[in-house]
């Protein structure tokens, strides 16, 4: 029996943003994922497992432990791993760096949310949050927006400076300003308050919402959502779980048929015209994280 590969971190190295959203256009022309997420607690920790199957592309489970506690150890809040399993077996075939699938993965689902949505001439980006997360946003922008101008906005301005003198892009100092000013807003907060008003959007620009992921998170407020046409990654893993579609659809604000397409309808994520607005909500369900564990498994053989 063949050993099982463990794939490191820096197998990023093998990997590009572009062939990462091919894999993704890929794996949504398959038969619809069965996911599954389970919990275990104890105290303040979290075990979360994130399973997925996918007929010709196997099955993957993310195991997330998070442990606030670490931070005074000085160690990460987050850690864990991604197992691979064969399609035609059930056999491990690999063990994946949690961080390298979670960055990826993240990254390059907003990424080809983009490709398909914003303009394609769109030169000014701008990012809102200065975490690893928007860190992660700006290498895989620049892979599918060559030569665009970046800028990102931070609530604690210093986080901004440090990000933009680290990466050689602007500081976005007034957020509705910024926001007025972009063609592209990707926003990567842990805003359980929306921090993007409907009526600071211009005609034509793409807005990309990551950082929700609670039922009582949001980022963008009810007029965002009202001017734009909503797309999403997974309708199934988005309309009851996370704030940003959970609250304005009980309120009434919006309803599901406003929601017009996932990526499982590939041929309808796509802009109608240079002067709409487009939002699109990053759920990153475990589908993606199997799509991406695959893509980076074949890097890694290949190479």
């Amino acid at each position: 029996m063949t050993t099982p590969a463990f794939i490191p971190y820096e197998a990023e190295a093998k990997l590009d943003w572009l062939g990462l959203t091919d894999a993704f256009v890929e794996g949504h022309q398959r038969p619809k994922a069965e996911i599954a997420d389970s919990f275990l607690y104890r105290g303040d920790d979290t075990l979360l497992n994130r399973a997925a199957w996918i007929d010709g592309l196997g099955l993957a489970v993310k195991s997330a432990t998070i442990f606030p506690g670490n931070q005074t150890r000085g160690l990460g809040a987050v850690n864990g791993g991604v197992s691979l399993y064969a399609d035609d077996t059930g056999l491990l075939e690999a063990v994946v760096d949690f961080h390298l699938i979670t960055k990826w993965k993240t990254a390059g689902d907003s990424l080809l949310g983009a490709l398909r949505l914003a303009r394609p001439d769109s030169k000014e980006i701008l990012i809102v949050g200065a975490g690893h997360v928007g860190h992660s946003l700006f290498e895989a922008y620049s892979a599918g927006f060559p030569g665009a101008r970046f800028k990102v906005w931070n609530r604690t301005i210093a986080k901004a400076e440090a990000m933009a003198e680290e990466l050689g892009i602007g500081v976005a100092r007034d957020l509705e300003t910024a926001v007025g000013e972009a063609d592209i807003v990707t926003s990567a907060t842990m805003s359980t308050e929306p921090l993007i008003r409907g009526d600071w959007l211009q005609p034509g620009q793409h807005l990309d919402l990551i950082g929700a992921y609670r039922p009582d998170m949001r980022e963008a407020d009810d007029a965002a959502l009202q001017r734009a046409r909503v797309f999403v990654d997974s309708r199934d893993t988005t309309f009851g779980h996370i704030g940003e579609l959970k609250i304005p659809l009980e309120s009434g604000a919006i309803r599901r048929e406003q929601v017009l397409a996932d990526y499982y309808a590939m041929d309808a994520m796509r802009r109608e015209s240079d002067d709409e607005i487009t939002l699109f909500k990053n759920g990153g369900g475990a589908h993606l994280d199997l799509m991406t564990s695959r893509y980076v498994h074949a890097r890694w053989l290949a190479t």
